[in-house]
């Protein structure tokens, strides 16, 4: 049984919520961790692992009010809430300052990741044999992906719904980016750009009365498959987390060691400092996908220049986001000793 959530409990899970869609949608940035850091990853895991053939009975013979308690609806409701504001509201601003101030925002992400390392390994003590197998296994995992080069975008809707459950991953595995396992499969522009724009201009035309998209066949298609994406997301988030709830319940402590390797392993992908390498043709014009967006190859990554002022700024960005993760943590001990009073 869950205790009962005072209103500014209620408060700060929709914030959580946003900052974890804001990280979902930046590429090499994961939303499961700003849960294990936020300190409610396991609460997260569980609550969704409820949602199974106990929690659909309850509902079809129409307990609702067991199945409410039972699924932890009050948390989900209002964490799913924050996420899905976050994409119309926080990941805007984050695309608008991603055009302008690009290297800042990946040296702040940087900074956070690094953060996060030490938020998460600070105290855990249980290093052993099994646990340093562990460890390295998830940074050769995290660093092998973050070499991996991106495919082709694929609208096809099996491979949508696909991508759909192995990108949102990244709100249940901390260190593992869903939007850059997107940008490697190829479907991030679409699924995270193009179908994301397409329902934002369609709910604005819904509110001044305009529908003229229904005979709009590209729109109707691009909303077709933000659906299907989206169903593939929920699918792998219930799947995920019946898996990593087994996961943490019977080998929590190789489960911590594996998520810290592999989020020092993903470093690589948020690395500041980063050419972006287009696909081009024979004759070296850049290739273009069906949208007319350039098509990413890889990323050639490079140490900065302390002689450019701009990349000593980014250096700033890093501390920063360094001292976010370092004042969630003071917030975070401080609060536990307030409670235990």
């Amino acid at each position: 049984m869950h205790k009962p959530r005072s209103l500014t409990d209620k408060f700060f899970l929709v914030i959580k919520g946003l900052c974890m869609g804001a990280a979902n949608k930046v590429p090499g940035v994961s939303g499961g961790i700003v849960a294990f850091v936020g300190g409610f990853y396991e609460e997260f895991i569980y609550s969704l692992q409820k949602i199974n053939l106990k929690a659909l009975k309850l509902l079809f013979n129409g307990r609702f009010k067991s199945f409410y308690r039972y699924v932890n609806a009050t948390f989900l409701i209002l964490l799913i809430s924050g996420i899905l504001i976050s994409y119309f509201s926080v990941s805007q601003l984050l695309d608008y300052f991603l055009e302008r101030k690009e290297l800042y925002v990946w040296a702040a992400f940087f900074g956070m990741i690094l953060g996060s390392i030490y938020y998460i390994s600070k105290d855990f003590e249980h290093w052993n044999k099994k646990t340093i197998i562990a460890g390295i296994i998830g940074l050769v995992v995290g660093v092998s992906i973050s070499f991996l080069s991106p495919a082709r975008e694929n609208d096809n809707l099996l491979f949508i719904f696909l991508c759909g459950m192995i990108s949102v991953s990244g709100m249940t595995l901390p260190g593992l980016s869903g939007s850059f396992i997107l940008i490697l499969l190829g479907n991030y522009v679409l699924l995270l750009v193009d179908s994301v724009n397409a329902l934002y201009e369609t709910f604005g035309e819904v509110f001044r009365g305009d529908f003229s998209f229904v005979e709009n066949d590209e729109r109707l298609h691009t909303l077709k498959i933000l659906a299907v994406f989206t169903l593939g997301s929920a699918a792998g988030l219930v799947t995920l987390s019946h898996i990593l709830s087994y996961v943490l319940k019977h080998f929590r402590h190789i489960t911590t060691a594996v998520i810290i390797g592999f989020i020092t392993g993903s470093l690589g992908v948020v690395w500041p400092w980063k050419r972006t390498i287009f696909r081009t043709h024979a004759d070296g014009s850049v290739l273009l996908d069906t949208n007319g967006k350039e098509i990413i190859a890889n990323y050639e990554r490079y140490f900065p220049d302390l002689a450019s002022s701009e990349n000593w700024w980014a250096l700033f960005f890093i501390v920063v986001g360094i001292l976010v993760l370092l004042v969630l943590d003071w917030y975070g001990k401080n609060r536990r000793r307030r409670v235990g009073r």
